[in-house]
């Protein structure tokens, strides 16, 4: 009996799993799906299986392909909720199979989602802000829904991000998310009256190139020898699977014969961060999902002199090839200019501040100075609200229409003026320097020699001179890893280090 029974309970097992759905991990209950784009369901059934989704007043089928995918649109929708989604893969009515169960979403808001991602100061949680105490016990908020994403790189594009799913902001699940984003969130939220999706894809320490679908950056030749670089971590990977192969044979060899076992060096681990690999591994399985924008903290890893004057690059190669991967325009892109910190020799915080500078070229782009609230002795600064809605101010203005300023002075020309040299800026109103005189201001003549400058604000310029400089040429302003830097504008945003020369 036990042995004729087997293959029934088998054959009885795989003919239910043949009439299921499934969906990825990215879409469950709580969670947020963006207004007045089309409301897009995926994932996988048997091929040929009819599949129906239901979301509001509306109802849509299709079939999964052959190798089981299937993809819905639905019509887009203005904000509100809950509303409920179902999925239900169709079973005919000759089948023998028992009809699949339907699977179905709760709690389901329909508002803006933001994708959180850069390195550890978009990572660093709300728990260790310094607003926390006050902040996280009242971190319930019902208009602030919250997708983790684990940590995890990948040869190849995944089809599904490694998650536990949508969960509602409380001070549980808040503790361990991004305090940026979270603060973000909370102000666009009660301004907006909308709920907030958020989804924190970050990874500390990681360089911007990590973050890059590989083929992208094979298509700029400045980044050629980021896009060969890979290649020859491929082969570093594949020769060290191929060494720890044949160590495991020796040692098994040795234990067969009795022998003693051979001992080998340590092999450090591989580089998890590699060009591409953090795209594949986190950002490729949220690209299906409609998004409002990113918000974006990264920069620090980039700083090394090694890799600094490619950074522009690869930033804008990222924002490009997002904007072009989702399909779905120019979405905002907003993120962090590095704060100030007393790195390392081998590092150029000034520079890569410039290279961020310049990454504002390309539309619908934003930056939030963040030169005054940093550490210079912990390159992690634990002022994580200010940074949050500094980015929101930029939302505010480029996303949701609010007239509102959004940066601090920031450089425009500079002309020379005999023994003095006079710094234009754009978004200069009500320039004032906190704390008495301006500091940060550098000259040069044409040797190009700095020297510390005495700086007088004169309207929406500053005039600067020093008398060991009797014909300045350029001008610079905040330009070190840490800089002492007072001045702002009358929305109290700070000005961005700058330099004429370059």
């Amino acid at each position: 009996m036990r042995k004729s029974f087997l293959p029934v309970v088998l054959l009885l097992s795989s003919v239910g799993i043949s009439a299921q759905v499934t969906l990825p991990k990215v879409l469950s209950s709580h969670m947020v799906i963006q207004r007045d784009l089309p409301v897009h369901v995926w994932g996988d059934a048997p091929p040929g299986r009819p599949v129906t989704v239901s979301f509001r007043d509306e109802t849509r089928g299709t079939e999964a392909g052959p190798t089981g995918h299937w993809s819905v649109y639905l019509k887009p929708g203005a904000a509100g909720g809950p509303f409920q989604l179902t999925v239900k893969a169709v079973t005919s009515a000759t089948e023998t199979a028992p009809q699949a169960s339907p699977i179905t979403l709760d709690d389901i808001m329909v508002g803006d989602v933001w994708v959180a991602s850069g390195q550890s100061n978009m990572e660093f949680p709300l728990s260790r802000a310094n607003t926390a105490a006050q902040d996280l016990p009242a971190a319930t908020n019902p208009q602030i829904r919250l997708l983790m994403i684990r940590k995890r790189s990948s040869d190849y594009a995944m089809p599904d991000a490694d998650t536990d799913g949508w969960t509602l902001s409380n001070p549980d699940t808040a503790k361990d998310f991004s305090a940026v984003a979270w603060y973000f969130a909370r102000d666009i939220a009660s301004r907006q009256h909308v709920t907030i999706g958020l989804i924190d894809a970050t990874w500390g320490g990681t360089v911007g190139e990590a973050w890059v679908r590989l083929t992208a950056l094979g298509e700029d030749p400045a980044l050629a020898p980021i896009f060969v670089a890979r290649g020859k971590m491929t082969e570093k990977a594949a020769d060290a699977v191929a060494e720890e192969k044949d160590e495991q044979r020796q040692i098994a060899e040795a234990k067969a014969a009795g022998k003693p076992i051979p001992q080998f060096p340590w092999h450090p681990p591989l580089n998890s961060w590699g060009p591409g690999l953090l795209w594949n591994g986190m950002i490729a399985p949220l690209v299906p999902l409609p998004i409002r924008g990113v918000i974006w903290y990264q920069g620090e890893s980039n700083s090394a002199l090694a890799r600094v004057h490619s950074y522009d690059r690869v930033m804008r190669t990222l924002i490009e090839d997002w904007r072009h991967e989702w399909g779905i325009g120019d979405f905002p892109f907003l993120y962090v200019q590095i704060s100030n910190f007393t790195s390392t020799p081998n590092e150029d915080w000034a520079t890569l501040r410039e290279q961020q500078v310049r990454t504002l070229a390309l539309r619908n782009t934003a930056m939030a100075v963040t030169i005054d609230i940093g550490n210079p002795t912990d390159v992690h600064p634990t002022d994580k609200l200010d940074v949050g809605l500094r980015l929101a101010r930029a939302a505010r203005a480029l996303t949701y229409g609010e007239n509102v300023e959004f940066f601090g002075p920031m450089f425009r020309q500079a002309t020379p003026e005999g023994n003095s040299i006079r710094t234009w800026f754009d978004h200069g109103q009500g320039l004032k320097a906190k704390g008495g005189f301006v500091t940060g201001f550098e000259i040069a003549g044409q040797d190009e020699r700095w020297v510390s400058a005495s700086a007088t604000i004169d309207g929406s310029t500053v005039v600067a001179s020093s008398p060991d400089v009797s014909a300045p040429v350029y001008v610079r302003y905040g330009w070190a890893n840490s800089p002492q830097c007072n001045l702002f504008n009358s929305e109290d945003l700070p000005a961005s280090p700058f330099s004429s020369e370059r």
